[in-house]
């Protein structure tokens, strides 16, 4: 690994866990609580106040829509996978199988930091919850919401088509963060902090060790190599 890679790894690693500790060594998370505060009260009472604003919130929050993202970030990928041969299909069949592992293995170990805190819906006294103000069962509240497990999902789909398909691509999986991250924070189930910082900081320190080192292609080569099918490598 070359010494400027490293360095990156060690910038990256350093502003996660400074982003994480800024939050939470602070008494009351410092500045975030403002924030958290001024954004979630703002799409509140805006839910109130706007009917038609609240049944969008509703609608991108039922579970069900979880499948637009879903297919958002299905089509993104299909739109390489079209172009390539049957050998690169198969690559990109492996680096697939290597992001959802990625995606499972992050997730569970960034419910290892010590902190667990209810969604802002249930922190708050006097707040609407679109579910009601619509009769539409959408998710807005969540009992341990820190870090958020389906922004950090989108952040890992972004960060791993940067790194096997390259910028420009990575700008449309970015939009798809944003799109599909953001109903999750207007409901009141996640702070923005819970992605902000929670998912971000995780994302920051793990995928730089396994995205900017040898060791996501060589989970990738191996699946390559592994995997059944008529055009699997001969040894």
């Amino acid at each position: 690994m070359r010494a400027t890679r490293l360095v990156t790894i060690l910038l990256l690693n350093a502003l996660g866990i400074a982003l994480f500790f800024s939050w939470f060594l602070p008494p009351q998370h410092g500045f975030w609580s403002a924030v958290d505060k001024a954004i979630f009260f703002g799409f509140n009472d805006r839910m109130a106040d706007h009917p038609a604003f609240a049944v969008l919130v509703a609608v991108t929050n039922f579970r069900g829509f979880d499948l637009v993202s879903l297919l958002a970030m299905s089509l993104l990928y299909f739109w390489f996978w079209r172009r390539e041969t049957p050998q690169g299909r198969r690559r990109l069949l492996a680096i697939g199988i290597t992001m959802l592992l990625t995606a499972v293995a992050l997730n569970q170990l960034g419910h290892l930091l010590p902190v667990q805190h209810v969604s802002p819906t249930l922190y708050f006294r006097q707040v609407h919850r679109v579910s009601e103000l619509t009769g539409i069962p959408a998710k807005d509240a969540s009992s341990d919401s820190f870090p958020g497990d389906h922004g950090m999902m989108l952040m890992i789909f972004a960060c791993f088509i940067w790194r096997y398909f390259g910028f420009r691509p990575f700008l449309i999986a970015a939009a798809i963060v944003v799109i599909f991250a953001l109903p999750r924070v207007m409901a009141g189930a996640h702070w923005f902090t819970d992605i902000a910082v929670g998912s971000l900081s995780v994302v920051l320190v793990g995928l730089s060790w396994w995205l900017l080192t040898p060791a996501s292609d060589r989970l990738v080569n191996w699946f390559y190599r592994t995997l059944p099918g008529k055009h699997k490598p001969q040894p």
